[in-house]
């Protein structure tokens, strides 16, 4: 076909496709009606190099032939962080009804910018981004927007956090100094990466057992010579390794009397705030500035989603709305937040209406069911490795998270226990580090990861 006839049929890749429809739906349908999807494995990239060799083309290939290779090789070798035998890593466990509307919100092109062009969007969004805002106990003025997971929400709230300490420096006619964040060393990777990325810097407080406390903090500040320049402090409730819940109260009364910015990441372990049997543990997290929270973990939500509240939004907006002719028209009423003022985003899909479908059509109340079985099974797996001669538990969980050493173990034999079980489909482990020892590391998200399936991982370091 020439350049001339084929721009003559610029729309074919826009027409409607019944078969191609039908045909991938069905697909879809598949995976979402199967009791457990597999766990699947590693890739040979000599292999999937091979697959997909010469497959884009000047004029493309049938869509079947593309669907079988994705079926057929690709996703073999994409871990399912949906399977109830994920156990590493963090998890994810998407509900059906989540998932099958972020097919709706990819079909209908939703985006998410703001309420100019999306209002419906906007709305939903923004009903549960304030049932997150009750559930932790955040004031009426509390507002946010959902990104693409925690590392963008670290980044946004942070430069939040940064100029707002600047202009009330430059008020108070003070020097415009480098900035620091005071953070544990049990910080999320992101943390650090948001401090580089604004320029500033690290106030780093040891923790005796991984939690970063008050009196820590109030002792760190003791010790040092100057804190001036700390303009806010990073509690963690959930830390990723081990599952650790900060004394964000301590912490929060310390921000108070400093007049730093408390940042809360609880991007894993804020969905932990639902369970009656913990919820005490966050005390705290109301004093927060800031606030991030997973959906695609312990939500179960599709992935990519991280929903950031603000208790002042005003202060986000003033440091991230962009300004630009074209831009204009959506800022119009200078009373709505937009959510492409909230993040140093914008254009966003409509990534929060996922778990606002879920949420509305299973209720809190299923929720809360989820999330204190993985803590159930995180008991139930601390329970028998205690019970075991040969293991010791690290600690026990103050989430879903288990760290343990077993005897006589290193690297080497925790990486063969993982291979064992990933190539009988039993489940997916890794080991981690704890205080510079390799140990083994099981985290339970899934809520139909059942004790059978925490035996057979616990049967297979025999």
């Amino acid at each position: 076909m020439s350049t001339q006839s084929r721009s003559a049929d610029a729309a074919r890749m826009h027409r409607p496709d019944p078969e191609m429809t039908q045909v991938i739906l069905g697909y879809v349908a598949d995976r979402l009606l199967r009791d457990e999807v597999p766990l699947d494995g590693l890739a040979d990239r000599a292999q999937l190099s091979a697959v997909l060799d010469g497959l884009i083309t000047e004029d493309g290939n049938d869509f079947r032939q593309v669907l079988d290779i994705y079926a057929d090789h690709l996703a073999l070798t994409v871990l399912s962080a949906d399977s109830p035998r994920m156990l590493t890593f963090i998890p994810s466990a998407p509900t059906k009804a989540s998932l099958l509307f972020d097919m709706v919100v990819s079909a209908a092109s939703l985006q998410g910018i703001s309420w100019f062009e999306a209002a419906g969007a906007v709305m939903a969004e923004n009903q549960v981004l304030r049932t997150l805002a009750d559930i932790a106990g955040m004031p009426a003025s509390t507002g946010g927007v959902f990104v693409s997971g925690g590392s963008a929400a670290n980044l946004s709230a942070l430069v939040v956090a940064r100029d707002t300490e600047r202009r009330r420096r430059a008020k108070a006619g003070l020097p415009d100094v480098p900035l620091r964040v005071a953070v544990s060393d049990q910080a999320h990777s992101s943390i650090t990466n948001a401090l580089n990325i604004t320029a500033m810097s690290a106030f780093v407080v040891e923790t005796a057992d991984g939690q970063l406390t008050g009196e820590s903090l109030r002792a760190a500040i003791a010790r040092a010579e100057d804190v001036s320049d700390v303009c806010a402090v990073v509690a963690t409730a959930g830390t990723t390794n081990a599952g650790i819940i900060d004394d964000v109260a301590g912490i929060g009364e310390v921000a108070r009397e400093r007049g730093w910015w408390l940042h809360v990441d609880g991007a894993y372990g804020g969905a932990g705030m639902l369970a009656p049997s913990i919820r005490h543990r966050y005390a705290g997290v109301e004093l927060a500035d800031s606030i991030v929270m997973d959906p695609h973990k312990w939500w179960f939500a599709p992935f990519d989603s991280a929903a950031l509240l603000y208790r002042e939004p005003r202060l986000a907006k003033a440091v991230h709305t962009q300004d630009a002719s074209y831009l204009d028209v959506i800022h119009e009423h200078e009373e709505d937040f937009n959510p492409s003022d909230l993040a140093f985003h914008l254009t966003r899909r409509a990534r929060g209406l996922p778990l606002w479908f879920s949420m509305a059509v299973n209720g809190i109340g299923a929720y809360r069911d989820a999330v204190e079985h993985s803590l159930e099974m995180a008991r139930y797996a601390a329970a028998r490795i205690e019970d075991r001669s040969d293991c010791e538990l690290v600690r026990m969980p103050d989430l879903s998270v288990v760290l343990f050493r077993r005897s006589g173990w290193e690297a080497r034999e925790y990486e063969q226990w993982s291979r064992r079980l990933l190539e009988t489909q039993r489940a997916f482990v890794t080991s981690s580090r704890w205080h510079g020892q390799t140990v083994g590391r099981l985290v339970f998200l899934h809520p139909a990861t059942t004790t059978e399936m925490v035996d057979e991982v616990l049967s297979a370091l025999d």
